[in-house]
C-alpha cells in the first residue's frame, strides 16, 4: 500500500492527494486504515451486542473495551471528515462557499457525517446515555459501510452495475408488483371463504402471496381447497421468474461493466506504451 509520493505546492494539496488518490483501483496506507477500522468497528458493533446481554459470556469489562474501541474509532472518523472537508478545497468542484455546500449535500458526505457525528455528540455530551436511543445510535453505525465504497473499487463496480441497469429492474420491479397482487387476489376469491384468517382480504392473501413467489414457502399459511391448491402450484411455479429475471438482468450488467472497464484500462496502457516510445 504504498504512499502518495507526487509532490504538491501546499500541504492542504497533498492531503488532498492523500485522501483522493487519482487512482482508486490502488489502496494507500491511509485508505487501507479506514478500510480496517471500518471493519474493526462492524465487528466491536456485533460483540457489543452480545456483551450487553445479562447472560453473556465475555468478562465483565468487555463491554467497556469494545466502547472505547467504538470511541477511538469514533474520533479518527472525526478526524478524517475534517481533514477531508478542509482539503476538499483543491477539487475545483468544490472549492468556495458554495463548492463547499456542494460537497456536504452529497449522499456519500451525508453517510459520511452520519457514521460519527451522532456517537460524537453522545461521547462529548450525553456519556452516560443507556437505553432505546443509544441502539438507534449504534445502528447508525452501518453507514461506515458507505465508507468502503469510497475507498473499494469493487463497490464503485457495484453502483455502476445496477445504475445501468435501473430501467430494466424497474421493469420487473412493475411485473413482480403486478403478479403478486394479481396472486394474492386470485387467493382471496377462492379461499377467503374457507380460510378468512389467511385469506379473508387481498392485503392478508398478500403475505402469501409474496412467500410463494419468492420460493421461501415459510408453510404457515397455505390454501385448503382443490382449486386453491392448483392456483397455488400454477402461481409458485412462475414465480421462480421473479427471482430469475433480476438475477439474469444484474448479471448482464455486471458484465457489461466489467467489459467496459477492462476495454478502458487496456486503451490507457496502450497510450502510455506509445508516448513512452
Amino acid at each position: 500500500m504504498p504512499l502518495i509520493k507526487r509532490k504538491h505546492a501546499t500541504l492542504k494539496a497533498y492531503i488532498h492527494d492523500w485522501l483522493e488518490p487519482d487512482d482508486v483501483n490502488k489502496i494507500n496506507f491511509f485508505s487501507g486504515a479506514i478500510i480496517a477500522l471500518v471493519l474493526i468497528s462492524l465487528a466491536a458493533l456485533a460483540l457489543e451486542t452480545e456483551a450487553i446481554r445479562p447472560d453473556s459470556h465475555f468478562a465483565p469489562g468487555f463491554e467497556e473495551f469494545l466502547r472505547n474501541i467504538n470511541a477511538a474509532i469514533v474520533v479518527i472518523f472525526a478526524i478524517e471528515f475534517t481533514l477531508r472537508f478542509w482539503s476538499e478545497g483543491e477539487n475545483p468542484r468544490h472549492a468556495g462557499f458554495v463548492g463547499r455546500l456542494r460537497f456536504l449535500f452529497r449522499f456519500i458526505t451525508i453517510a459520511d457525517v452520519l457514521a460519527f457525528l451522532p456517537e460524537l455528540i453522545v461521547l462529548v455530551f450525553i456519556p452516560h446515555l443507556h437505553g432505546g436511543w443509544l441502539a438507534a445510535l449504534r445502528a447508525l453505525r452501518l453507514f461506515r459501510l458507505f465508507k468502503l465504497a469510497r475507498y473499494v473499487s469493487a463497490f464503485a463496480i457495484v453502483g455502476a452495475a445496477v445504475r445501468r441497469a435501473g430501467a430494466p429492474l424497474l421493469a420487473a420491479l412493475c411485473v413482480a408488483a403486478a403478479q403478486l397482487y394479481i396472486s394474492a387476489m386470485l387467493l382471496y376469491f377462492i379461499e377467503g371463504q374457507n380460510n378468512p384468517q389467511s385469506f379473508g382480504s387481498i392485503t392478508r392473501s398478500l403475505w402469501w402471496a409474496v412467500v410463494t413467489l419468492t420460493t421461501v414457502g415459510y408453510g404457515d399459511v397455505y390454501p385448503t381447497t382443490v382449486l386453491g391448491r392448483v392456483v397455488a402450484g400454477l402461481v409458485a411455479v412462475t414465480g421462480i421468474g421473479i427471482v430469475a429475471l433480476p438475477t439474469a438482468i444484474l448479471a448482464s450488467s455486471f458484465a457489461e461493466e466489467f467489459r467496459e472497464r477492462y476495454e478502458a484500462r487496456e486503451k490507457a496502457l496502450e497510450e502510455m506504451k506509445e508516448q513512452s516510445e
